[in-house]
């Protein structure tokens, strides 16, 4: 089977049959699969956290809670999900830059670890608080962040977390705080990627980061969050994240700071569930137009908006077609120019053709635009 693909022709075509276009499926044992992995290369003392963003779907939640995920929430609305899976609270991490005082308090009562983005965070736990909470802080680094993509922003102004030089005042306002204690470090410094070194380099810039505010600012850590960033191949010619590699480096840098007795924390989105996902639309009509020739199909950036966001299109194929291959733009049913899926080489399509997007396990349903236009939500179809 295609790596890029969670379902073959047939099973595409089944799927369709059954449950519609445009749809979203996704494939549980892909989605374990690609966990058993992760965990297998990891040491112990590093904690997987699902990011949840890049998929709420609920029985990859359940399946996800079953092996004895971590989960990293970013709203109210992923945080009660999380809350339905009925799991002990250390278990989950409630992160985001503009946290409401509605959303802190849901987060207080279940117990949950805050990732603290700045003061405001601390102030308005300090003010909900009945006894001692422990957080993270999150801190934007002076470090260049690896990023293929801009999603991050880079090391420039920044609306996530506190800048790192700010961060030895605010710890000595924190220390004047009577329920809030910082106790931890969560620093999001990598996007998609998918060379284990750079990965590594940014890993050991954020440990001694939290090395050099422990020995300079007295800051007690009992965990380091190094956020996500872990990648999947979206092209045959891209590489997989080598995670034997990962593993290693990752065992190294503890080695090297025998000072830090925590734990490692690391929020994998795409890696666990981007490859287990596929999207399924069909050709509503094909046309030539000033020497470009375009396929509109069902959906557009209101399902995929990825390919607009970033400039890379998922890979696609055409479901039982083979022969031939023409550079086709892909569009959408949306009144605006904007709604492309990317220029792509396909065989001929003609209307009624069944098309197939790959990796879209990950920033697809969630990323999209649902509601613009108000074209039909397309169901998710969970596939055991």
């Amino acid at each position: 089977m295609n790596p890029l693909f969670a379902f073959d022709d047939a099973q595409c075509q089944a799927l369709a049959e059954a449950h519609g276009t445009p749809c979203f499926a996704y494939s549980a044992g892909v989605a374990e699969a690609q966990f058993q992995a992760l965990r297998a290369a990891l040491p112990q003392r590093v904690r997987i956290a699902f990011a949840v963003k890049a998929n709420s779907h609920p029985s990859l939640l359940k399946r996800f809670a079953a092996l004895g995920a971590s989960f990293d929430c970013a709203s109210i609305g992923e945080l009660e999900k999380v809350a339905a899976l009925a799991l002990p609270p250390q278990r989950t991490f409630f992160a985001g830059p503009g946290k409401r005082e509605p959303e802190l308090a849901k987060a207080l009562a279940m117990g949950v670890r805050i990732q603290a983005e700045g003061w405001e965070d601390l102030a308005r736990i300090e003010a909900l608080a009945q006894g001692e909470v422990a957080v993270n802080l999150r801190v934007h680094p002076a470090f260049e962040v690896t990023e293929g993509n801009r999603i991050i922003g880079g090391s420039g102004p920044s609306a996530f977390g506190v800048d790192e030089e700010d961060v030895p005042a605010l710890l000595a306002r924190a220390a004047d705080l009577r329920h809030v204690r910082i106790r931890g470090l969560h620093v999001f410094a990598a996007s998609n990627q998918r060379d284990a070194s750079k990965l590594l380099a940014t890993h050991a810039a954020v440990l001694d980061l939290a090395q050099r505010l422990r020995d300079q600012h007295g800051m007690v850590l009992e965990q380091i969050d190094l956020g996500g960033g872990l990648g999947i191949p979206y092209a045959p010619e891209e590489t997989p994240l080598e995670l034997s590699a990962l593993g290693h480096g990752l065992a190294d840098l503890l080695a090297r700071h025998p000072w830090f007795t925590g734990e490692l924390i690391l929020e994998p989105g795409r890696f666990l569930v981007g490859p287990c996902g596929v999207y399924l639309a069909r050709v509503v009509r094909t046309k030539e137009s000033r020497g470009t020739r375009f396929a509109i199909l069902e959906g557009g950036i209101n399902h995929l908006l990825r390919p607009l966001l970033t400039g890379q299109a998922f890979p696609v194929k055409a479901v039982g077609r083979s022969g031939g291959s023409l550079p086709t733009t892909l569009a959408g049913p949306l009144c605006t120019s904007l709604d492309r899926l990317g220029e792509v080489v396909l065989p001929a399509l003609a209307p009624g053709d069944l098309l197939a997007f790959g990796a879209t396990g990950a920033y697809g349903f969630s990323e999209g635009m649902t509601h613009f236009l108000s074209h039909p939500v397309p169901p998710e179809v969970g596939v055991s």
